[in-house]
């Protein structure tokens, strides 16, 4: 029996394996109720966020689940070669309805498929199925009839040698043959008209045949400019720009050697990359720690106030340095996120932007301590196992002993009594400990005991020093090799360390 945690407590489980894992991501996010009814604005009003706080309480997550709550994808952007300016190529946008007609127009120049006793029997003897003495149907590579015995294709020589091909468009001199035509064209009458029609042998034992809508349908088709998909229909909702560059935020063309040669190299439309802003197009566009890229927020502010941005050879040394695509669709919903002490590095237009289309929210560092939240807890646990897939489930002691840890470190970091910490990705670490522990024991639950080891050691590098030297000071005199210590003398103080190696 599985367990909803949204309306169930921590007793009523005997390990996280009874607990039933939401589909909805916005389910899984632990402690922000209130926060959850912006994000649901926000991806059903199209609107920007801004989130602010420190890092592992869950705005990557909280902005992954506006993305699952968005229609699917509407329009696919191509590149277009323009032959008379191939360093200017075109962009194509079509909508999915579009595409779906596109599908059946390709199905009818594709032709019908059908079994050789459905043609006119004159193509299905050319074709080789029917054998011209005795009518019989049979395979159109066996050259002698399989009913009575005669050369299925000796009559058709003779004739085609006196009469020529009526049917098909084979080379009147090229003598007796021993294999049937892989195709005949003719003519038929249809709603009151006559057309030209194909038909083709193809798989071996089927017919295709090619009607006057489906052979100018295929004309279409060849004359259609060459084109490059760049961002295709079937496509993610989510995209991660945390730390992206400038050409992977927004775009470049590839450098070509040959420089666009029309005979050797490849042509601009082909090289064309579409950067994150762009295949974040009717979707989530997600920057963590958005100060980190301070010199490209101000593209950022003009994709989202123009809902278009030029696709530019950004490498001046490329070949693709002069080519520019206008006006490619960039149309998301921008999420960005930081800490407290980052927002004052945050472009003033930018958030001016986001205040105006959307939300800036103040993330919650803990939550309080109640039988429900612990519940949630306990979920988050759940998940965590799921997501990581190499560690077994926990037992209820495991993760009551987890849940104190969360009240500790409130209690610790946030200066909260009778709450909960919500700092869950270092909580998820030491979930993981604690699995790898259970695992390595060949146990098939994290139990108590695990859950006390990682508790006690899965620590930061700051605790680890502290614990061992009671304090940073102290850290930096002792962390010298025998050799500084040597050259240095009698002492292990800041005044005998070379400041040469600083």
């Amino acid at each position: 029996m599985y367990i909803n945690m949204n309306h169930e407590f921590l007793k009523d489980i005997e390990t996280t394996k009874d607990i039933i894992i939401p589909k909805d991501p916005l389910e899984r996010v632990i402690g922000h109720d209130e926060i959850i009814e912006f994000v649901k604005i926000a991806a059903k009003q199209r609107r920007n966020l801004l989130l602010v706080g420190p890092p592992g309480i869950g705005k990557s997550l909280i902005a992954q689940a506006i993305s699952f709550h968005l229609t699917e994808p509407n329009e696919e952007i191509t590149v277009v070669h323009n032959p008379e300016r191939p360093e200017r190529p075109f962009v194509e946008i079509k909508t999915r309805k579009e595409m779906e007609s596109e599908k059946i127009d390709l199905r009818k120049a594709e032709g019908d498929i059908v079994n050789a006793i459905e043609v006119p029997e004159p193509v299905a003897e050319r074709l080789g199925f029917r054998c011209v003495h005795c009518g019989d149907y049979n395979s159109a590579y066996q050259s002698i009839c399989s009913n009575c015995g005669g050369d299925k294709f000796s009559h058709i020589n003779a004739r085609r040698k006196h009469l020529g091909d009526l049917l098909g468009m084979f080379e009147m001199n090229s003598g007796p043959i021993s294999i049937p035509q892989e195709r005949v064209t003719t003519t038929r009458v249809k709603n009151g008209k006559e057309e030209v029609v194909i038909y083709e042998r193809i798989d071996g034992d089927k017919i295709k045949i090619l009607g006057q809508d489906a052979l100018e349908k295929r004309r279409e088709l060849v004359d259609e400019k060459p084109k490059n998909v760049v961002v295709p229909i079937d496509r993610k909702l989510f995209i991660q720009a945390t730390g992206a560059s400038e050409t992977e935020l927004l775009g470049d063309v590839r450098h070509d050697p040959y420089g666009g040669h029309p005979d050797l190299g490849t042509q601009p439309y082909e090289r064309v990359v579409p950067g994150a802003i762009h295949e974040a197009h009717e979707g989530v566009l997600f920057i963590d720690e958005i100060v980190h890229i301070a010199g490209l927020q101000r593209y950022i502010l003009s994709a989202m106030q123009d809902k278009v941005f030029p696709i530019i050879g950004r490498n001046p040394q490329s070949a693709g340095s002069s080519v520019k695509v206008e006006n490619v669709p960039c149309d998301f919903i921008f999420v960005g996120a930081c800490n407290i002490r980052d927002i004052q590095y945050i472009l003033p237009p930018l958030r001016s932007r986001i205040q105006g289309e959307g939300y800036e929210i103040l993330m919650k560092t803990t939550m309080d301590d109640t039988e429900e939240n612990a519940a949630k807890l306990a979920q988050f646990v759940a998940q965590e196992i799921e997501m990581d897939g190499k560690i077994p489930h926990a037992t209820r002691g495991a993760v009551e002993l987890l849940i104190e840890e969360a009240r500790k470190r409130a209690r610790i970091i946030d200066d909260k009594r009778d709450s909960l910490t919500l700092r869950l990705r270092d909580l998820g670490g030491v979930i993981r400990m604690a699995g790898d522990i259970a695992v390595m024991k060949q146990d098939d639950f994290i139990r108590e005991k695990h859950m006390n080891f990682a508790i006690n050691n899965a620590i930061s590098i700051e605790d680890q020093i502290i614990k061992r030297y009671s304090s940073f000071e102290n850290a930096l005199q002792k962390d010298l090799s025998s050799a500084q210590s040597m050259g240095n003398g009698k002492s292990n103080s800041h005044e005998n360390v070379d400041r040469s190696y600083m």
